[in-house]
Parts: structure tokens; C-alpha cells; sequence
């Protein structure tokens, strides 16, 4: 059993992220020994708050610690995407509070405690900024080698930024972090938007998930409607990218991508090019002293619409 340490950003992709995770935890196929919360989408305490929010609509309500991680980036102001995922990080929806409430302990603290327990069996799944990453690896400088393996939702190669000309969001609200984090020497698959984009789902599959009466799927379908409404002048039709989602399901079955492997740096100082991911993708290209990392550069897109849309009717 594949036991993922999540470490996320809950906004509406994050959230129906865990709504793809918690059906395989119901499903005894993935363990979810714990998840940390970051800002990007919204800050970390309110990310926090939606995951428990989440969790506890899919039946996970008891057994998944979800710490507080932290609240600004290492070297910048921080921000926050309220035009994508509302106000409330979760489309507007309001949702009560929930029932459990966050951990004490900090979430890098968590991602230590966690790894040095299980040495070598955790699949760290980050899918916001890479800041708890960042200050875990400076907590405990032997977590490289505790960790099986680190899969971030983040960059852009060969794609234009989401929120800059060069740059996606995940790795531009924290450039340090990130090239901290790609730098580190443990084994890294990163999920750019190059890989990410080209699985928008459109109208038919949203209303498959609107058509099934759960609780799960009601909120699925309120969440991707506000998300559908923000992604449609981008995607030039109705519809979303599931982005957090894609590189949830590449953790668990890394057959469903196709992957070049190349060393990756992060651009921490250009006006125009900060947080910009660079790779070396000529075709013999130069040494490079960092360890390569795996890029995603593509998936089975039915493949993953298919199992997505499965995972939340399955709630």
C-alpha cells in the first residue's frame, strides 16, 4: 500500500484531489499518513480548515493528521488566488465548519516526525508552494534519504506561466523553495502544466459528476462550476484543469505518464522570468551536478479522466 504524505494549498483542485485520494483510502489501495497545509491558494490555516472540510464529506474523518504549515513564502510577499478558487478557497461555498480541527505540530515538523517513523516508504505529494518542503529539509538534513519520493504539481517548460509569461503559480510563489526543493538530491517527479493542460475536462464530464446524487459529487459539481467559470476565457470552451489531481495519480501509478529526465533549476532573480523553471533540453545536454528529476511530460488523459471522475462518484 503506497502510504502519501500530502502536502497542499486547498483550493478547488487541491480539494478535489482529496476527494480522488479518500476513495482510495476507502478503497485500502493508499494509506494517507498525514497532510500539511500551505499558503497559495488561500492561507494555511483556512487550507487546513477546507481539507478537514473535505476529508470529512468523503468519509475520512478520523485517523489523518492535517498540520498547519507555513504562512508566507521565504523571500517574498505573499499571495493568493481568490480569483480562481473564491474567497473561501472552496468556490464560495461556505461549507460549515468541520468537526475536527488542525494539528498542533507544524507542518515541516510533521514532515520529519513522519519520514524519520517510516524511513524510505512515504510518497511526499506536493501540489502548492514548496515552502513546508523547504523548511523540513533545513529542519533535518538526512530527509533526503528517509523519503521514497517527492511528486510536485508545478513548472513550466515548453507551456506559458499561469501566473506570469514564464512562470506557474506553485513554483512563482516560492522560487527558493522550489529550487531548495529540486535541489535537494532525492528522488523528485515533477508534474509541470506542460503535462497538466492537456487534461481539461469539458462540459460532458462535468456533467456526468453534476447527474450523480452523493454528497461528494454535489460538491464536486459546485466547486468545478466556480472553477469552470474562472478557467473558460483561458481554455476557450467551458471547462477546467484538474491540475493538483494529475500528479496525485501519477504518484500512485507512474505508468499512466511519460517522463524526460533532466536536472531543473528555478529563476530567482530576472524581472521579468522569477520563478521560472529552466531545464536543459537539448538533446545532449550539459553535466549538471544536481540530480536529474523526472518531468512529466505527458499522461493517458482518457485514462486519467476516467479514473478521476470514477473516484468521486465512488464516494
Amino acid at each position: 500500500m503506497r502510504k502519501i504524505l500530502f502536502d497542499c494549498d486547498t483550493g478547488i483542485d487541491d480539494a478535489v484531489t482529496l476527494l480522488y485520494l479518500a476513495s482510495l483510502v476507502r478503497a485500502g489501495e493508499v494509506e494517507l499518513v498525514g497532510v500539511g497545509t500551505v499558503h497559495g491558494n488561500v492561507d494555511s490555516r483556512t487550507g487546513a480548515l477546507n481539507t478537514l472540510r473535505v476529508l470529512e464529506l468523503a468519509g475520512i474523518e478520523t485517523g489523518v493528521p492535517v498540520a498547519i504549515g507555513a504562512g508566507r513564502p521565504i523571500a517574498q510577499d505573499v499571495h493568493y488566488a481568490v480569483e480562481w478558487h473564491g474567497g473561501d478557497g472552496l468556490g464560495d461555498t461556505r461549507l460549515p465548519e468541520p468537526q475536527g480541527r488542525p494539528v498542533a505540530e507544524p507542518a515541516p515538523a510533521q514532515i520529519v516526525r513522519l519520514a524519520r517513523a517510516a524511513p524510505g516508504e512515504l510518497t511526499l505529494l506536493a501540489t502548492g508552494p514548496l515552502t513546508n518542503l523547504a523548511a523540513a529539509l533545513l529542519l533535518d538534513a538526512e530527509l533526503p534519504a528517509l523519503i521514497r519520493e517527492v511528486v510536485v504539481m508545478g513548472g513550466a517548460f515548453d507551456h506559458p506561466g499561469n501566473i506570469t509569461t514564464h512562470a506557474e503559480a506553485n513554483v512563482w510563489h516560492d522560487p527558493e523553495a522550489a529550487d531548495l526543493v529540486f535541489s535537494a538530491g532525492w528522488p523528485v517527479v515533477l508534474v509541470p502544466l506542460d503535462a497538466t493542460h492537456p487534461t481539461a475536462v469539458h462540459d460532458d464530464w462535468l456533467r456526468r459528476v453534476a447527474a450523480h446524487d452523493s454528497a461528494a459529487a454535489r460538491f464536486a459539481t459546485r466547486v468545478l462550476d466556480y472553477y469552470a467559470d474562472a478557467y473558460t476565457p483561458t481554455l476557450k470552451r467551458r471547462g477546467a484543469v484538474i491540475h493538483d489531481a494529475l500528479a496525485a495519480m501519477l504518484a500512485v501509478d507512474p505508468g499512466l505518464g511519460e517522463y524526460a529526465e533532466r536536472a531543473v533549476r528555478v529563476e530567482l532573480r530576472g524581472e521579468l522570468t522569477r520563478g521560472t523553471t529552466v531545464w536543459d533540453a537539448r538533446s545532449v545536454p550539459a553535466e549538471d551536478s544536481r540530480r536529474p528529476v523526472r518531468i512529466a511530460v505527458g499522461s493517458d488523459v482518457a485514462a486519467f479522466q476516467d479514473r478521476l471522475l470514477s473516484a468521486i462518484l465512488s464516494l
